[in-house]
């Protein structure tokens, strides 16, 4: 039985017009619909009329590049989760990608079945909380509506997915979000990189310290006073990150 929705629509951003069909039925295989565009101009237009629900998204594509078409979403306030794929190794494509709110990185050559696996789960976390699917079960009524998470500044409404810092909204991306909430939930254990990259993004690297480590530095800019001297995302060197909330503002 296919996890995906009927309704999730994944646009594929490819201009290998070999891989785009490939990775387009495959992706139709697995239950859902799909949409290709060829070059970074076309895929702004068509993510603006089409609205969809992913995004797997090239580097490298014919008149604008996949990161400006990053930069241009998040710049419109279109937070739409977002794969990246790129046959570049360049350390700085994939920390500019994550800096613009991409959920995930894919290094070409890719398996196919690690790509559909990550897009299962990209989607599985930005599916709305509290609303239910076909053949699910109500949504829980407002007596069992956890109560925001506080610390600092900071506001967590895990229901509507928002984070508030000094009353103003602060945009994370899914995976941004998945990733505090995790640490909020488990105040004061140490994770490792490895356990983190397990728990939260469901999968395994060679080298987990880099999007671990991207991950943490991209929250402590949005959500710490001072970032260079965090409060609340604590390195404990040679283990890894806990979170704390911290002393409670007068």
């Amino acid at each position: 039985m296919t996890e995906a929705e009927p309704s999730e629509l994944v646009l594929v951003v490819e201009d290998d017009p070999a891989i785009a069909e490939g990775l387009a039925l495959n992706l139709k295989l697995q239950g859902y619909r799909t949409e290709v565009a060829g070059d970074g101009e076309a895929a702004a237009s068509l993510i603006r009329e089409a609205r969809p629900d992913l995004v797997l998204l090239d580097i490298s594509l014919p008149k604008q590049s996949g990161i400006w078409v990053l930069q241009t979403l998040r710049e419109e306030g279109d937070h739409v989760p977002v794969i990246v794929l790129s046959a570049r190794q360049d350390e700085f494509d994939k920390v500019a990608a994550l800096r613009l709110g991409a959920d995930d990185y894919v290094t070409k050559p890719f398996a196919l079945a690690e790509l559909l696996a990550r897009v299962v789960a990209v989607l599985r976390r930005s599916r709305p909380r509290g609303t239910a699917a076909v053949g699910q079960a109500p949504a829980a009524d407002k007596a069992s509506v956890p109560p925001p998470i506080r610390f600092g500044e900071i506001e967590v409404d895990t229901l509507t997915r928002t984070v508030r810092r000094a009353g103003k909204p602060v945009q994370l991306t899914h995976l941004e979000f998945e990733l505090l909430t995790f640490f909020c939930r488990n105040e004061h254990r140490v994770f490792s990189r490895e356990e983190l990259l397990r728990e939260v993004w469901g999968q395994r690297q060679a080298n987990p310290a880099r999007t671990v480590d991207n991950f943490v530095a991209q929250l402590r800019a949005k959500l710490e006073a001072d970032p260079d001297r965090p409060a609340h995302l604590l390195t404990v060197r040679g283990s890894g990150y806990r979170f704390t909330r911290g002393p409670v503002p007068g």
